[in-house]
Formats: C-alpha cells, sequence, structure tokens
C-alpha cells in the first residue's frame, strides 16, 4: 500500500486530534470520517485537489433511510477551499484549522439535528425547488415518519410531478407510490424506513448495532 501524501498524512493527524475525541470515526485510510447518528450520519470530507497537494473541507448530513451504497451530501455545507501544501511547516497550522472547523460544524449538525422531529421540521421549512428531486422526497419521508400526512403527501406529490429522466428516479417514483400508499400507517412506515436504514448500514459496512433502539426512539419524540 502507498504511503500518504505528505498533505494526507498531516489531515489525518489533525483529524485524530480534533475529531476521534469527539467521537468521530475515519472511514478506513480516507478523508472522510464519520459521525454515526444510527438512522443518520455527519460526513466530513477533507477534500482532496485533483492536481497538487492540499485540502478542502466538506461536512454535511446523510438520511440513511435513502438507502444508498455511497455516502451523499443530503444537507451540506463546503467550508474551506482548498488549502494547498507547499510544506509541512507550511501545512500543519492548514490541517489544523480545517479540523477545527469540521469539529465545529459536526457541533452544529448535532444541534441542529438531535432528534427526527427537528430533522422534519428542519426539511418541511426549506423551499421546495424544482429538479432539486431528494430535498422534497427526504422532507416527505421524515414528514411521514412524525405523522404529519399533509405535509408528506404534499411532498410526495411535488416528486411524483418530476419527469422520470432516468431509471433511478423511476425506482424512487414507485418506492413514493408506496409511501403515499401506506403514509396514514405511522408504524408502517417506520418499518418501511428501518428496514431501509438498516439496508443502507449493511451497503455502507457500517455496524448494525444502533439502529432500532435509536431510530424508535426518535421516531416517537
Amino acid at each position: 500500500m502507498a504511503s500518504p501524501s505528505p498533505a494526507s498524512r498531516l489531515v489525518a493527524a489533525a483529524a485524530r486530534t480534533r475529531l476521534r475525541p469527539f467521537g468521530l470515526q475515519q472511514r478506513g485510510r480516507s478523508r472522510v470520517w464519520l459521525d454515526d447518528h444510527g438512522w443518520w450520519l455527519g460526513v466530513v470530507e477533507f477534500t482532496s485537489p485533483s492536481w497538487s497537494q492540499g485540502s478542502g473541507l466538506h461536512v454535511g448530513a446523510m438520511w440513511l433511510w435513502q438507502d444508498v451504497e455511497h455516502f451523499v451530501f443530503n444537507v451540506s455545507e463546503r467550508l474551506s477551499g482548498t488549502e494547498h501544501y507547499r510544506s509541512d511547516q507550511q501545512f500543519a497550522p492548514e490541517a489544523e484549522e480545517l479540523a477545527l472547523r469540521a469539529q465545529s460544524a459536526v457541533q452544529t449538525l448535532r444541534t441542529r439535528f438531535p432528534d427526527l422531529r427537528s430533522v422534519a421540521s428542519d426539511l418541511a421549512a426549506q423551499p421546495v425547488r424544482r429538479g432539486w428531486f431528494w430535498e422534497p422526497w427526504n422532507a416527505g419521508v421524515a414528514a411521514a415518519l412524525v405523522g404529519d400526512v399533509p405535509l408528506a403527501r404534499q411532498r410526495f406529490a411535488t416528486v411524483l410531478a418530476e419527469e422520470p429522466i432516468a431509471p433511478w428516479m423511476d425506482a424512487a417514483q414507485q418506492t413514493t407510490r408506496e409511501l403515499v400508499a401506506m403514509v396514514e400507517d405511522r408504524d408502517g412506515v417506520r418499518a418501511w424506513a428501518l428496514s431501509r436504514v438498516a439496508s443502507c448500514r449493511q451497503r455502507l459496512r457500517l455496524s448494525p448495532e444502533p439502529i432500532a433502539e435509536d431510530f424508535g426512539e426518535a421516531a416517537s419524540v
């Protein structure tokens, strides 16, 4: 296995100092760190430039009921453009500053999304933007999970109004129709979401232990 670049080495060292004690785990040897809440993830990515050494910073939240096999930023903020590496002495404080920004952003996400009802309220407050397929879909799922049937129906209607332009959209709209049919059955929606979260965690090779208890507590707020 190739040795990490000097920039990656310094970023990893800063992240271990600032993020690991904060409860985050590094994804293998990558530049991705995860804040695992069972049914959602805080995702920290120290982005790597294509043609030089250095790092940027992208932090966000991922709702695991979306059930995909890669990390996505459902709520995100790019906190830094690329800080370029020129020497260890120059870049070490840059890496430290990026890690500190990441820690602060993770705390902001934890405060913003302490439970499912907070997530549902936050997503419901976002404007509906045509073409941003997953925003109303996730808002609809969250609304259904907390029992806000009118809002769930409204957001799902927005999803179904989109013209499908790819097979994944057809599949997502079929899932949406299934959710519309069960939207008044909160226990049924919860069972569906738990199954999706478990599947997503397996796809992402995450530990399965936290799912049921954490999601159950959040759903009953």
